[in-house]
């Protein structure tokens, strides 16, 4: 199989941004021939159901097609497959590097980092602290390291936004020798609200300078206070499980459930981790599903499913009202919240629940246009901009490996 390196010539100016998950892989090809570069990729698309039957590959304004990978490495495979796509789509023009999502950077990592062999070894260590996700972005970068050593490959980290909060908010109440050993709050979905910081002045004009709290709500999920477009504070703190309720993950929980479950239910620590990650959340209080969409029709019925799908989504609700009005306390006000991500982006019902519970604030949306998903959904009248903006993490990582080019 060709390299890119020689299949491209000499002179090139595209960056692959590689978004990896534990069953798909996210792509977007970036033009850096342009200045500033653009945020709208050359083409993106991603495979999705990696090491699982079906297997997709998706592209843009195209239908998911099924493909076959090799079961025995099935993610060498699936890189495979979205290279030689590339190769066919964009012959001719060189590969100038890979960007990567990386979650954790851990206490060391504060900016993106071109990376080698020694580097991937050191964020290996970071696997524990996000497995649904670090496993797999190093997977990808390992087997480009192996397969395309010429290749420049660099990590932007999800945990760098949040490296200058206030100490106060990185802190643990554990042992100071636990906070030197690199135990604390790190915050995550940095690559998303780095975005808004670039894009919501352009939405808001001045004030996106002032206090605004950002709900990045997807399959995982969490909250961010921004004064003067920086993280002074969030929901997420040492792993992404913290914070609010999301899809499978349980967020910010009592540490004395998990004693509890491991001494009294004997669980070992193989079945917490499954259970925290995978099994709570929207799916495990409902038992159906961790997607909002596919909840919402269930809600009335007068049965056991509907019962629980109710205070799935009610607790869900919940846990975003709540912890907005911890960040509004942290920020002493707040000017404007913004909604991002999957479910914050497309849910309009989500949207106007957490509204509704927080008009205490002086929040009021327009019903029609927050139906439309339009930018702004909040009323002339409002004292607080309500805001639905989408994200776009992949464009920032090739933005910040541009800038080590």
């Amino acid at each position: 199989m060709n390299k890119f390196t020689d299949r491209y010539p000499t002179q090139g100016d595209l960056i692959l941004v590689l978004n990896c998950g534990s069953s798909s892989i996210k792509f977007a090809i970036f033009d850096t021939g342009q200045n500033p570069l653009p945020r709208t990729p050359v083409w993106n698309g991603k495979v999705q159901g990696v090491g699982r039957t079906p297997t997709t590959f998706g592209q843009t304004g195209m239908t998911p097609q099924a493909i076959s990978l090799d079961p025995e490495q099935p993610y060498d495979s699936a890189l495979a497959y979205i290279r030689e796509r590339l190769l066919e789509r964009l012959d001719g023009r060189r590969l100038h590097a890979v960007a990567h999502r990386v979650v954790h950077g851990g206490n060391k990592y504060f900016s993106p980092v071109r990376v080698n062999a020694d580097t991937l070894a050191d964020l290996k260590h970071y696997i524990p602290l996000a497995p649904l996700h670090q496993p797999f972005a190093l997977e990808a970068i390992d087997v480009l390291l192996r397969t395309q050593p010429d290749l420049v490959q660099i990590a932007c980290f999800d945990t760098a936004f949040h490296h200058d909060m206030p100490k106060v908010e990185q802190m643990l109440p554990l042992t100071h020798q636990a906070w030197e050993r690199g135990m604390r709050r790190y915050g995550f979905h940095g690559l998303s609200y780095d975005y808004l910081s670039v894009v919501l002045p352009e939405r808001l004009g001045e004030a996106a300078r002032g206090r605004v709290i950002a709900a990045h709500l997807g399959s995982g999920a969490s909250l961010c206070a921004m004064k003067g477009l920086r993280s002074v504070a969030t929901t997420m703190g040492f792993s992404a499980l913290d914070g609010l309720m999301m899809g499978t993950r349980c967020g910010a929980l009592d540490p004395g459930a998990v004693i509890y479950l491991m001494q009294t239910e004997k669980l070992s620590l193989e079945d917490v981790i499954q259970v925290l990650y995978s099994e709570s959340g929207l799916l495990g209080l409902s038992g159906v599903s961790a997607d909002p969409p596919e909840l919402f029709p269930l809600e009335d019925q007068d049965n056991e499913t509907g019962a629980r799908v109710r205070d799935a989504l009610n607790l869900y609700v919940h846990r975003i009202v709540r912890e907005t009005g911890a960040l509004a306390a942290v920020l002493g006000g707040m000017d404007a919240l913004v909604f991002t991500a999957g479910i914050g982006e497309h849910s309009a019902e989500i949207r106007k629940r957490v509204c509704r519970d927080l008009a205490w604030l002086g929040i009021e949306i327009d019903p029609q246009a927050n139906e439309r998903n339009d930018p702004i959904i909040s009323r002339p009248t409002s004292r607080i901009t309500v805001a639905v903006e989408p994200t776009n993490e992949e464009w920032i990582a090739a933005r910040q490996a541009f800038g080590l080019l």
